[in-house]
């Protein structure tokens, strides 16, 4: 993912929606929120700090995410789960040209994300989760003590998220290449996703 210095910069290196996302901009801008950058994408923030929406693109649509969209009433049904069963709170709403870019509705929605923000209404991660490292890591880290050592030493949220990228591959194949992909950066004591933080 492409590092931004600014959000201008972010917009100026769109090549594809770039007029479709200086408008939802725009929309976006209107209602009041703090601009920033976060995770190399716009991040509109409350006067309390909280993330409420963020605005992106990707090949074939673009949009915007609510941080806490689960909350939210969405009446005009156009939210999405982009990974069902993964993500709690996040949902996003898709748009695929201007036309769709329906001002109003979209500024009802901020505005009713904005305010579940600053009252402080949030679906929170579950931090007791169980750590489950899969069969095919675990044996990896006992063929490998420096290794079974440096996973020992990260973060329990670090080592989920490690655990996690391997279970979710389909075939032992895939959590191979995963597993090998992710040594490298496991013995630097860096997390799966540190580089969007």
């Amino acid at each position: 993912m492409k590092k931004f210095k600014s959000v201008n910069d972010y917009f100026d290196s769109l090549e594809q929606w770039q007029r479709e996302m200086r408008r939802l901009r725009e929309i976006v801008s209107a209602v009041g929120l703090r601009e920033t950058l976060k995770w190399s994408m716009p991040v509109y923030v409350a006067e309390n700090g909280k993330n409420v929406v963020g605005i992106f693109c990707a090949k074939a649509y673009f949009g915007i995410w609510f941080y806490q969209g689960a909350l939210l009433k969405d009446a005009g049904q156009v939210l999405t789960n982009a990974q069902e069963g993964k993500t709690k709170a996040l949902r996003q709403w898709r748009f695929l040209n201007l036309k769709d870019l329906k001002v109003r509705q979209i500024k009802k929605y901020i505005l009713e994300a904005t305010q579940l923000a600053e009252a402080g209404v949030e679906i929170k991660p579950n931090r007791n989760k169980p750590l489950t490292i899969p069969s095919l890591l675990q044996i990896r880290l006992s063929k490998d003590s420096q290794l079974n050592s440096a996973f020992d030493d990260l973060s329990l949220s670090r080592r989920r998220e490690y655990a996690d990228y391997i279970s979710e591959a389909k075939k032992d194949e895939t959590k191979l290449r995963r597993i090998e992909k992710i040594v490298p950066m496991i013995l630097e004591a860096k997390g799966l996703n540190d580089r969007y933080r």
